[in-house]
């Protein structure tokens, strides 16, 4: 065989090869079309019909935390984030004004994890979540944002989440088998979805009669917690 017809038959081999090629790709485009795609989406179809329902910062319902005398006519509602330093911040300054205006509101705690800047802030919202099933929410809640600057350091903190669950006095196997149930993280999934839609950017987010506050300091949730209530004793 000589050289020209060497090339030829390397010529053809390359092109049968870039045809195979070409045909395994249209095969497996419409492999994706007829089977995956429908695959896809009835996974995105399941994921939004199993989304629960949200509610707005105005809204109050049964699956709420709520701190205080829900009769009480001013409504905080807080988006907090467990590992963010400015929510231990809100908490401290919620918990100093707590006394002077705990006969006016009551305080709602509502998850917003931001896992993107704080890694352990979505399994500390499980945690608080699950020991709520056990009748201890603020408990744990009050317990994370104390401890705050210890766990967060931690390259895992499940170890010593569950050292403040048994401080607690908690059933550790129930808290573990409440942490993987579709309630308890449906629970933290709606709430931050609520969140979003009420326009929360950030935390903390603190409503007070669905009127947002900014920087929420002891003074300024104290003062718009006093409008609020003068204006509906007013009424």
């Amino acid at each position: 065989m000589g050289k020209r017809d060497e090339q030829r038959k390397r010529k053809e081999e390359k092109q049968k090869a870039a045809q195979h090629r070409e045909q395994t790709k249209n095969l497996m485009v419409k492999i994706g079309l007829f089977v995956v795609a429908p695959v896809l989406g009835l996974l995105v179809l399941y994921t939004l019909l199993s989304q629960g329902p949200t509610y707005s910062p105005v809204e109050i319902v049964d699956s709420d935390h709520v701190r205080g005398n829900s009769g009480n006519p001013v409504s905080i509602v807080v988006y907090a984030d467990f590992q963010c330093p400015a929510c231990a911040t809100e908490h401290q300054n919620m918990t100093q004004v707590w006394p002077e205006i705990r006969d006016k509101a009551h305080l709602v705690f509502r998850h917003f994890p931001i896992t993107t800047a704080h890694p352990h802030s979505w399994t500390a919202s499980l945690y608080a979540e699950a020991a709520g099933k056990q009748g201890r929410f603020w408990e744990m809640h009050d317990f994370l944002f104390a401890t705050q600057t210890i766990w967060s350091v931690l390259p895992d903190a499940e170890d010593e989440f569950d050292a403040y669950a048994l401080e607690l006095n908690l059933d550790l196997q129930q808290l573990h088998s409440d942490i993987e149930s579709e309630e308890v993280v449906a629970k933290v999934r709606n709430d931050q979805r609520g969140g979003n839609a009420a326009g929360v950017r950030g935390t903390p987010a603190v409503f007070i009669n669905g009127r947002q506050v900014a920087r929420p300091t002891r003074e300024r949730i104290r003062e718009v917690v006093e409008e609020e209530f003068s204006t509906i004793a007013g009424d």
